[in-house]
């Protein structure tokens, strides 16, 4: 990118690998460690890269892509849960750090959203398009550019008095369960 354009303006962090379903007692350290390195460190190195470019600059943006995961708690996926906690506090420490020096940090917490991931999960059988809608209070799963409006908003100037926010974009998930009836 500084090559090509000689600054960094703005940067979305947007890499991961999903739970697996493994009871906490039953995790494998290896796996525990592949999904802090992806999850987490790999957010930490791209920020690490990316926010001298940015102050070079004076000025940028920057997006982590976390989880609504990252915001509450699940069984059966502790080392997923563990790195989204991460990478929100990791945005937030960021936030504060940068501020004054024009940074800016925030993430975005998706909800279920039909990423090849899950069409994958859904093809596979491991679960139902039906069943994933069925915890959202829009009672639907996201298309893959809602989250990306999200995503560009942030990034814009139209965003320039937002830091440290922790955007979920989920359909009203996080917000509490969904009635039943």
């Amino acid at each position: 990118t500084l090559d090509a354009w000689g600054r960094l303006d703005v940067a979305v962090n947007n890499a991961g690998i999903a739970g697996d379903g493994t009871a906490l007692t039953e995790t494998s350290l290896e796996r525990w460690q592949q999904m802090l390195d992806i999850n987490l460190t790999g957010v930490f190195l791209c920020l690490r890269e990316q926010i001298p470019a940015m102050l070079d600059a004076g000025h940028g943006a920057i997006v982590n892509l976390a989880s609504i995961l990252g915001s509450v708690g699940w069984s059966h996926s502790p080392a997923y849960v563990a790195a989204k906690h991460g990478v929100v506090g990791l945005t937030k420490s960021a936030a504060l750090e940068f501020a004054t020096q024009g940074i800016r940090a925030n993430a975005v917490c998706p909800g279920t959203t039909m990423t090849e991931m899950v069409r994958g999960g859904i093809e596979a059988g491991k679960y139902t398009e039906a069943g994933m809608a069925a915890g959202s209070p829009l009672k639907r799963i996201a298309d893959p550019g809602e989250i990306a409006n999200a995503v560009v908003w942030l990034c814009s100037d139209g965003a320039s008095f937002v830091n440290g926010a922790i955007l979920p974009v989920d359909g009203g998930t996080v917000v509490g369960p969904v009635a039943i009836g």
